[in-house]
């Protein structure tokens, strides 16, 4: 039976022109390390291979304090060691706006970059990304600050994330410039964005997905309702037969589907960071991929 093989090649973020590693490093609990920390963190990833990088200004912030904390400490590790960025493609994230919640008016998105930029110690991220939609922002509006902030330099590509495939096509619709990414909940158990259409629609617009919580929040991995155990299970054949962690095989699971979403993995465990590149072990058939399917929906395929 043939098997899906994955490869470390680096591959185009969408229509960008960057080239990203195939799996991605996020730093949503990135913010409580010390400096030291933190730089062990960012080299062991890119020791395994990972050359992108999920970061956002939101990360940090505790409901009341820590807003800009994960970008914050990250500025201060490239001011340390300021040739790791030039190994880092960068992504940022704005438009959380505490306690609004959410704001992508021309004059806050530009704020918000320019704040990130600073705490970064950064001229230019590789990607911006808007973090939640703004239902009161129109697309149009949203699309001409995309495109102002890549015309002054600031960025090199635009996405954004946690959007519907209706709001993406909106802002698109807007857009004179490519949009580079989209940046959905995905995972074994969380198939929104396979079942809404919005794979869908980045492989007919050759858009880059990149996945968060691929572990389904910790569920993959410490499983507690039947649904959660049988999905385990159905990666647990597939993580036994290459001898990796069930977590390299849901990542595997993710990276799998032909529109090659990038799995943003979060630990901020040295040595399972180190375990990034056993990814690449994981074989999938197209059996053992819907087995998880099955798993996860609860019931067989018509």
């Amino acid at each position: 039976m043939s098997e899906i093989i994955l490869t470390p090649e680096l591959r185009p973020l969408g229509k960008s022109g960057v080239q990203v590693s195939p799996i991605a490093w996020g730093m949503w609990r990135f913010a409580a390390a010390t400096v030291a920390e933190a730089r062990v963190r960012i080299e062991a990833a890119l020791a395994a291979g990972v050359t992108l990088f999920d970061t956002a200004d939101i990360y940090g912030f505790d409901g009341a304090d820590g807003f800009g904390d994960a970008e914050l400490l990250l500025g201060q590790v490239l001011a340390e060691a300021p040739g790791l960025a030039a190994q880092m493609v960068l992504a940022t994230k704005g438009g959380i706006r505490p306690p609004v919640p959410y704001d992508q008016s021309a004059a806050y998105l530009g704020q918000a970059l320019d704040a990130s930029l600073t705490r970064l110690g950064l001229d230019q991220v590789d990607l911006y990304q808007i973090h939640r939609p703004d239902i009161l922002a129109h697309p149009q509006e949203v699309a001409r600050t995309l495109e102002d902030i890549v015309r002054a330099g600031k960025v090199r590509a635009v996405g954004v994330s946690n959007f519907t495939p209706a709001q993406t096509r909106a802002l698109e619709s807007f857009l004179t410039i490519p949009l580079a990414s989209l940046q959905p909940e995905l995972s074994p158990l969380e198939l929104g964005p396979i079942e809404n259409g919005l794979l869908d629609l980045a492989m007919e617009r050759d858009i880059a997905v990149l996945a968060w919580s691929p572990l389904g929040g910790g569920r993959i991995g410490s499983p507690e309702d039947d649904r959660s155990k049988a999905v385990a299970a159905a990666l647990d054949v597939v993580a036994q037969q290459a001898g990796v962690s069930r977590a390299a095989a849901a990542y595997a699971w993710i990276m799998a589907h032909p529109a090659r979403p990038i799995p943003i993995v979060g630990t901020q465990n040295v040595a399972r960071i180190a375990e990034i590149a056993e990814v690449y072990k994981v074989r999938f058939t197209r059996q053992n991929w819907y087995d998880v399917l099955v798993a996860v929906r609860g019931e067989r395929l018509p």
